[in-house]
């Protein structure tokens, strides 16, 4: 025991505060559990973080949201935790699709895109049709999500047979469509629908077909969701409120160094604070962190097998990005913004350059959320956040050099080399959209991968880990066990995909694994709720689960505690 560490012993340590780390412990807090949680950063939050400039918040990852819907797996984890999480709403305006020579609109009432498609292609109507007819059928497959979500790790033999059933199911209506990607197969793929290259380019820079039939499903169910009022880091918030009322430990500002072994069992976290090492033993870590950090920097190097790490190495993940944070002097409405994401496509360029990186033929994505949630900028005033792929070693790793800990230290040339990359994709967004943004912006600020990589230590910076796809699966990238007894990955490294659904998705299996060790009991009730079996009232009445008094309150954003303080 230390000033630092509140106690000498855990059940449970967690490397690591964003959206899969906080789940993690905030779940395992309701499941009686002593939990310790370890955060780099001086807030939790990882990539929900967000920041605050002034009086405007912003968020500093999302996208958009699903299955956090009324039916969603992100809303039965969390109704699991407290029936006062955060509430979401649905979002009716999706994605503007915004070429140089069209302008589509993806709604959750998709036959009106649809209908627009055929009316500009009438000669591919039935084509158009079977498109969106085969994302109509695909919606049946989210019905069983939520209750299909558990690995097969921590099922009985009869459990693994049921779920092989469940699985048939679900993949029935997308299997035949996972093997179209890359240029020529995604040019392949949208073939068996329709050929005309000018209907191609609507979806010109998504990698595979299920990216372009996937989000029409989920519009099909209207499951596009909003960020809770007062921006994503609510959740954080929430999560952080239900750890802390169980009187369980977050520790701030330290770093990971070390996992404690006995024997080649795992039994604790050796980690540093203010240039000082402290030990907290634990039962079991969960490792919500990045892999390959966790696999050479914190084990002997005799305890991963080589052909892992080897594999590792050569995953194939998501792309870092810029993500540009704008404080405008007027209603972001103001600037014909509506709340759809807004996709910008370069004309002419292939699949691969639209997630290159290069600021002039990259994908850009603009959201405006101060228009979705007034909370978010003062009034009068408001915020648009873009974001285009980019990598990490973009004009030698963004100018920076490395330190003898190989961490890139930011240079002059770094900060002229972001903002001439902002320059380019502000000049892009203001000639295809017609708008003039410069002249209203307060003040701005740019991410690059190196910011990624300096929060994260995600290799490449990259925002979501390991892509879905063959060769990832064939690698066996994605996993919770790892050779170390009592140490499992609990973060998006665990899962193949990106996003909240994800890394909750993750935390929830690497939680199961540590309730089947250390609470029998509560494991076997957990598990009939993950699959279905019981709802939240149910497994809470199965007396195995700790009370929670539902306390949570949310905080007013600085926009509104301004708006107050002039009362």
């Amino acid at each position: 025991m230390s000033e630092i560490v509140a106690k000498s012993y855990y059940d449970v340590v967690i490397i690591g505060a964003g959206i899969s780390g906080m789940t993690a412990a905030a779940l395992l807090s309701r499941c009686g559990l002593s939990v310790c949680v370890l955060e780099k950063e001086p807030h939790a939050g990882g990539y929900l973080a967000g920041f605050r400039r002034k009086d405007f918040r912003f968020d500093s990852a999302i996208h958009w949201l699903n299955q956090c819907g009324e039916k969603g797996l992100v809303t039965k984890i969390f109704e699991f935790i407290g029936e006062d999480k955060p509430t979401l709403e649905t979002l009716h305006r999706i994605n503007r699709f915004k070429g140089a020579s069209y302008d589509y609109l993806l709604t959750n009432n998709p036959d009106a895109l649809r209908d627009q498609l055929i009316a500009d292609f009438p000669h591919e109507k039935k084509g158009i049709l079977r498109l969106f007819k085969a994302a109509k059928k695909i919606t049946r497959s989210f019905d069983l999500y939520p209750n299909m979500f558990r690995t097969t790790e921590t099922m009985s033999v009869f459990e693994k047979m049921k779920n092989g059933f469940r699985k048939l199911e679900f993949v029935r209506p997308i299997i035949r469509y996972i093997w179209y990607h890359g240029e020529a197969g995604f040019t392949k793929g949208l073939n068996l629908f329709f050929k005309d290259p000018n209907l191609h380019k609507v979806w010109s820079s998504e990698p595979d077909l299920l990216s372009v039939l996937l989000p029409i499903a989920w519009a099909y169910c209207s499951d596009y969701q909003l960020p809770p009022q007062g921006g994503s880091q609510v959740f954080i918030e929430w999560l952080e409120h239900v750890t802390n009322y169980y009187k369980n430990d977050l520790i701030f500002q330290v770093e990971a160094k070390e996992i404690l072994l006995s024997d080649g069992v795992c039994k604790g976290v050796r980690f540093s604070k203010n240039n000082k090492d402290y030990e907290v033993k634990a039962g079991h870590v969960i490792a919500a962190c990045d892999v390959e950090r966790l696999y050479e920097k914190m084990l002997p190097t005799d305890q991963v097998p080589q052909q892992l790490k080897t594999n590792l190495k050569s995953a194939v993940l998501y792309s870092s990005a810029v993500a540009i944070s704008i404080a405008l002097d007027c209603p972001t409405e103001s600037l014909g913004f509506q709340e759809e994401l807004v996709l910008i496509l370069a004309d002419g360029v292939s699949r691969k350059d639209h997630d290159s990186g290069d600021p002039y033929k990259t994908a850009i994505s603009i959201i405006p959320p101060s228009l979705r949630d007034k909370s978010l900028a003062p009034a009068g005033k408001g915020t648009l956040t873009i974001y285009s792929s980019a990598w990490i070693d973009y004009k030698n790793y963004w100018g920076t050099e490395l330190d003898e800990r190989g961490h890139f230290v930011r240079t002059d040339a770094y900060y002229k080399i972001k903002e001439e990359f902002a320059a380019i994709i502000l000049d892009r967004i203001e000639e295809r959209l017609d708008i003039d943004i410069r002249s209203h912006i307060e003040f701005m600020d740019i991410a690059s991968p190196i910011t990624h990589w300096r929060y994260s230590f995600n290799r490449n910076g990259s925002i979501m880990g390991a892509r879905p796809g063959r060769a990832n699966m064939e690698a066996k990238i994605a996993h919770h066990r790892t050779p170390i007894k009592n140490l499992i990955l609990g973060g998006h490294w665990s899962d193949l995909g990106g996003g909240v659904p994800i890394a909750v998705k993750a935390a929830t299996n690497a939680s199961i694994f540590v309730l089947k060790e250390q609470k029998p009991a509560a494991f076997a009730s957990f598990c009939k709720f993950a699959d279905g079996r019981l709802n939240a009232q149910q497994a809470h009445a199965s007396g195995h689960f700790e009370a929670y008094d539902n306390s949570w309150k949310q905080k007013p954003t600085p926009a509104e505690q301004m708006n107050l303080s002039k009362k």
